[in-house]
């Protein structure tokens, strides 16, 4: 069984996420995913015991900062996953653990999203973790194709851990 070390950091005032339960529903999303498109994902044929990411729950004002000084976009974004792993032609793994990267997430974006779409912030806030997770195992979405690909096996990644 592969050890998962996930972090989080809340700096968004305005909502104390539960982060324990947020870290937890992260670990069921990256099994499923591992268990549904391993052969797919940036660590097929990877050898490796842990893998690690960071999440950092901030607000649009941070992610607009990120976007600009990393990106060079002039935009807040809801997420911003920097996919270390996943994006580089190197492969390090240090001690049998991969580091897969940092999800950023918008708060006040998931807030103002989930009322739009009338679910609650805590469905969008999971369904945002599952959409970086895909990005951190080397999933894009640049095709329509590509689009529903990610939206399905994120809809169905939310129907296995319960959300």
């Amino acid at each position: 069984m592969t050890k998962l070390n996930l972090f989080s950091e809340n700096i968004y005032e305005d909502w104390e996420v539960d982060e324990k339960y947020f870290i937890d529903i992260a670990k069921e999303i990256l099994k499923f995913y591992l268990k549904e498109v391993e052969e797919l994902s940036c660590l097929n044929n990877q050898q490796f015991n842990t893998i690690s990411f960071d999440f950092l729950y901030c607000d649009s004002k941070k992610t607009h900062e990120i976007n600009r000084e990393y990106r060079q976009k002039d935009y807040p974004a809801d997420i911003i996953t920097f996919a270390i792993f996943a994006d580089s032609d190197e492969k390090f793994i240090f001690d049998g653990e991969i580091n897969l990267g940092e999800v950023i997430i918008a708060l006040d974006k998931v807030i103002e999203e989930s009322e739009k779409k009338g679910t609650t912030k805590e469905h969008e806030l999971a369904f945002l973790i599952s959409h970086g997770i895909l990005h951190l195992l080397g999933f894009d979405h640049q095709t329509e194709e590509e689009y529903n690909f990610i939206i399905d096996l994120q809809n169905r990644a939310l129907e296995y851990v319960k959300i």
